[in-house]
């Protein structure tokens, strides 16, 4: 498969910003007061690595294969950390940490969005549809995990 310059530089600028998605969430997970979501956390920065590796197969002319599997946010069902005699500013520290991450989220779906159209090939598309709908369910399930803490 050959790229055209503007796909060329649609790709390079989605994997930068997984890139940056990855280092996001490694930080969010080393800082979060609650365990469970330094996991979710650190499960995202892995989605976030498998998404920028992909990107990187499109570049070399490939197109990786992935897997049509069930949503991941309809299985994620958190348990709440927080109560009313929990810390409130960890609770706190971590909802920030939530909005942030949802925000994030809903940017990089918008690009996604917004550069899926600019490919010939309809497997690319496909690929790219399949990242989107990821950035969406990561960002439900940070939802959920406020939604369980009464931070939304």
């Amino acid at each position: 498969m050959i790229l055209t310059e503007k796909e060329t530089l649609a790709l390079k600028e989605l994997q930068q910003q997984e890139k940056v998605c990855m280092e996001h969430y490694t930080l969010y997970a080393n800082t979060a007061k609650d365990c469970g979501l330094r996991d979710l956390f650190s499960q995202i920065a892995q989605d976030e690595q498998e998404h920028y590796q992909m990107l990187g197969e499109v570049l070399k002319g490939k197109i990786p294969s992935f897997s049509h599997a069930a949503s991941k946010a309809d299985a994620y069902h958190p348990k709440a950390a927080y109560d009313p005699t929990s810390s409130q500013t960890d609770k706190q520290h971590d909802a920030l940490l939530c909005a942030d991450s949802i925000g994030n989220e809903k940017l990089v779906s918008g690009d996604y969005n917004t550069n899926l159209f600019q490919f010939a090939s309809n497997d690319v598309r496909k690929l790219l549809n399949h990242i989107q709908t990821e950035e969406q369910e990561h960002a439900e399930m940070i939802y959920k995990y406020k939604q369980i803490n009464n931070m939304a």
